[in-house]
């Protein structure tokens, strides 16, 4: 696999903003969730980008700006340097992105069988039935599933499933397979499994993976560069392998501190609200080194080596 910095972005983030119309209680006004706060990504052909930070901080709903599930409301997700038009549209970039959610026990139609729900996006494509049944009956003997195509989903285990909707987000030779924690709802040992199934994939049809996750040990085995984000805005970015040895950020910090058999100490605080987000740098309420500068201005990105930057004021 090519390093990144060697290749054209297959599919590019810029300034990518998503904000949410809520409303205060019952009777109370209506306002807005800043859910993605500017982010800018990079993600080459054939690469495998992981994107890491707590639940709520955004990681899912970039994922699916990110395949076009939802629209921004402001900035661009390109695709091969064109816009990329909303999911479902028939156009030029239809079944070239697919997603692989994180719950292999509601992502699949209960009334339909394994067979027909991976061969469900090729009818979308008007492939011919026989054709489409042929490359499902493929795919699942690619993931494992051979013979199991007149099954449905309430007859596998979760890992079963999980490599179902591998096998379901194949089915039209995607470019770019946006994985979200795609392992979490599992065991481990089959948390193995289908990392173990996704390495396999990505070396027999070669996709690019944004692979989200809230637990750096698995995105240190399947991608080679990380994005770790936090309320909403992506912090630093790095090869995985320098971030876990000494990460710029002190959230980075803190997560990879907290990974098992590292010894470190639970991240104090919680996460503030993205309906009252923090001035200046959003973590400087939890961050034991915080000085007034943070406190009042968001710090811009730095770069510290290739393809490593970081948005902190004492890095």
């Amino acid at each position: 696999m090519k390093a990144a910095a060697a290749q054209a972005p297959l599919l590019r983030l810029e300034g990518v903003t998503r904000r949410f119309a809520v409303r205060r209680g019952l009777w109370g006004a209506q306002g807005s969730l800043l859910a993605v706060d500017g982010v800018d990504l990079n993600l080459a052909p054939g690469e495998s980008l992981g994107l890491v930070g707590e639940s709520g901080c955004g990681k899912s709903t970039l994922g699916r700006l990110a395949c076009g599930l939802l629209r921004p409301t402001a900035g661009q997700v390109l695709l091969e340097e064109r816009p990329l038009p909303p999911a479902g549209a028939s156009s030029w970039a239809a079944g070239r992105i697919q997603m692989v959610f994180q719950d292999p026990f509601s992502s699949l139609n209960p009334r339909l069988t394994v067979l027909a729900s991976v061969a469900e996006p090729l009818a979308a494509q008007g492939v011919p039935r026989r054709e489409r049944e042929a490359r499902a009956a493929s795919l699942l003997a690619t993931v494992g599933l051979e013979n199991a195509g007149s099954r449905y989903p309430h007859q596998f285990s979760g890992g079963q499933r999980q490599r179902v909707a591998v096998a379901r987000a194949l089915a039209t030779e995607p470019q770019v397979v946006v994985c979200d924690e795609p392992v979490s709802a599992l065991d481990a040992s089959v948390q193995a499994q289908v990392l173990n199934l996704l390495c396999d994939v990505r070396e027999r049809f070669g996709p690019a993976y944004l692979f989200i996750s809230h637990d750096l040990a698995v995105v240190d085995f399947l991608c080679p560069r990380v994005a770790v984000m936090y309320l909403g805005r992506v912090v630093e970015e790095a090869p995985t392998s320098a971030l876990l040895k000494g990460a710029a950020h002190p959230y980075s910090r803190a997560l990879a501190e907290a990974m098992p058999g590292k010894g470190g100490r639970p991240l104090e605080g919680e996460l503030p609200s993205p309906l009252n987000p923090p001035p200046g740098c959003p973590f400087h309420p939890r961050c034991p080194k915080a000085r007034p500068l943070c406190r009042e201005c968001p710090p811009e990105w730095k770069a510290l080596a290739p393809g490593w930057r970081v948005r902190c004021h004492l890095a």
